[in-house]
């Protein structure tokens, strides 16, 4: 077994330090430099300049945008129409205006053209200039308004100003519609008088036609009865609009001596009219037998109740002819002085 080797104890000597070669860096060759000579700069001008664009020929670069006018007088060529022109140059005034040399050269009629009147002098604590609006030409007005809309690349035109009635939100629904489902409506659930307001005018587009009672005709001018389930608001409106009462009756106590009441009648507009009609249709139609049950049974109850109002099988006919008939007999009563102012 060889000995162990103490390295304390063994004596020093000097060691022979060699470090690690330094990797090599790449370097880029280096250019050899010299100054130019006199010859060699006009050799390499020549070289560098850009070459001479022949007679006529147009670069990418080269074209100019055309003029405003010019522009607009094409595009209203494209469309059809009748742009600026174009032709028509600038006039000798504006171009020579400034130029003192150039005016004197200017024949005389352009001379005296050029010169301004006279201005007369302002009188010291004045203003030299108005703060009064300019008053609007007539001819002015004829001008067509350039704020106008065209149609234009617009499929289906401009829309009309002002707006229908029937595109508007809140009146979008035709007003017997929109009345007739108010008066449906219960415990304020629009949405289902809504829909029972669906169910009735359904019913009325698919129902056969009805057959008139001559004794009961419609209003004057009513279309034919085959063209009603065509249109069924037409159908509605008519029908509402024919057991409408003209007036009401307005009772005023003690009139007619001994605490006896007189009806006095009074005449009722349209919407007062409608209402009118529209509560007697409804009453109408709660007495009604309906076979079947369910949600839209009130609903199919009035639908059938109009069809017998235009037939002149309702009996909200006796109701209306009943009250004109007393109207009638109670119209001397339009000549008591306690009638007017209440």
């Amino acid at each position: 077994m060889p000995p162990r080797l103490n390295l304390l104890s063994a004596a020093p000597r000097a060691l022979a330090f060699r470090p690690k070669p330094a990797t090599p860096q790449w370097r880029l060759p280096l250019v050899a430099r010299r100054c130019y000579s006199a010859g060699d700069d006009a050799a390499a001008k020549k070289q560098t300049d850009l070459p001479v664009a022949e007679e006529g020929a147009k670069g990418p670069n080269t074209e100019t945008l055309p003029h405003v006018s010019e522009e607009a007088s094409a595009m209203a060529k494209i469309r059809g129409g009748e742009g600026p022109d174009v032709t028509q140059g600038t006039p000798v005034e504006e171009v020579v205006a400034g130029d003192k040399e150039a005016e004197k050269n200017l024949p005389e009629v352009m001379k005296t053209k050029n010169k301004k009147p006279a201005t007369a002098k302002v009188p010291s604590g004045t203003r030299g200039y108005a703060t009064q609006a300019e008053v609007v030409r007539p001819t002015m007005l004829q001008q067509p308004n350039p704020l106008s809309l065209s149609s234009d690349g617009l499929k289906f035109g401009p829309v009309a100003f002002p707006m229908p009635a029937e595109n508007r939100l809140k009146s979008r629904y035709d007003p017997v519609v929109d009345q007739v489902t108010k008066l449906l409506m219960q415990d304020g659930k629009l949405s289902v008088a809504q829909r029972n307001m669906s169910i009735i005018l359904n019913y009325l587009r698919t129902a056969s036609p009805p057959v008139i009672d001559p004794r009961r005709p419609l209003l004057p001018g009513a279309p034919p009865p085959s063209h009603l389930p065509l249109n069924p608001v037409l159908y509605l409106t008519l029908a509402i609009d024919s057991v409408a009462p003209l007036l009401r009756f307005k009772s005023i106590r003690g009139a007619a001596g001994g605490g006896v009441a007189l009806q006095i009648p009074t005449p009722l507009s349209l919407r007062q009219r409608r209402r009118t009609a529209i509560m007697w249709i409804l009453g109408a139609a709660e007495k009604r037998k309906f076979r079947g049950s369910g949600k839209g049974s009130f609903a199919y109850k009035v639908a059938e109740e109009l069809v017998a109002v235009v037939q002149g099988s309702s009996a909200v006919w006796e109701r209306r002819n009943g009250l004109h008939k007393v109207a009638v007999a109670a119209r001397a009563n339009l000549n008591y002085k306690g009638s007017k102012g209440r």
